[in-house]
């Protein structure tokens, strides 16, 4: 079971305006909250998706971003990338070029995500608490198996679509 800590929420533009802890966060539906998302794009391309193992409480055995995590309460978003991408894949994103692609907003995902890519050829070594298996995929084909019903995070596709669909 994941750690019931507080998040922060946020009005529109992104401003500290309260914090809940993350199990009413989510029992409410609330999508004014902050997360961090991470691709890991091979020299082919391809992105790195692993699935969610069977005890997440939200979309287990789900398709899931390369990394994702909830930004604590007082957190930043680069804090909460570097914790979670350690936790997560046992990377140290100190050592790799981090490349900002953008922001998702409740509009468009779940809640307020920074997303970020890594470059890296190599399956990082990840954590079997988090996922349960992971393959290297082409977003067109991704795209096109979570358009088929494939089960996956809400806001993978989006994402997908976003920044490394046509025209992105």
């Amino acid at each position: 079971m994941e750690a019931d800590e507080y998040l922060d929420l946020v009005d529109e533009n992104d401003n500290v305006i309260g914090r809940k802890l993350r199990s009413e966060v989510h029992t409410e539906k609330l999508r004014n909250y902050r997360a961090i998302n991470l691709f890991i794009v091979n020299d082919k391309g391809e992105l790195w998706i692993p699935r969610r193992t069977a005890h997440k409480q939200l979309y287990p055995l789900g398709l899931d971003f390369s990394c994702a995590g909830h930004v604590k309460s007082g957190e930043t978003y680069d804090a909460t990338l570097q914790q979670e991408v350690m936790e997560e894949l046992n990377i140290d994103i100190k050592n790799h070029e981090v490349r900002h692609l953008g922001k998702l907003t409740p509009k468009e995902g779940s809640c307020f995500a920074e997303s970020y890519e890594i470059r890296l050829n190599e399956a990082p070594q990840y954590n079997p608490e988090d996922f349960t298996s992971a393959q290297w995929v082409s977003p067109e084909a991704l795209i096109k198996r979570l358009e088929a019903g494939e089960y996956a995070k809400s806001s993978l596709i989006v994402a997908v679509k976003k920044f490394y669909g046509k025209g992105a």
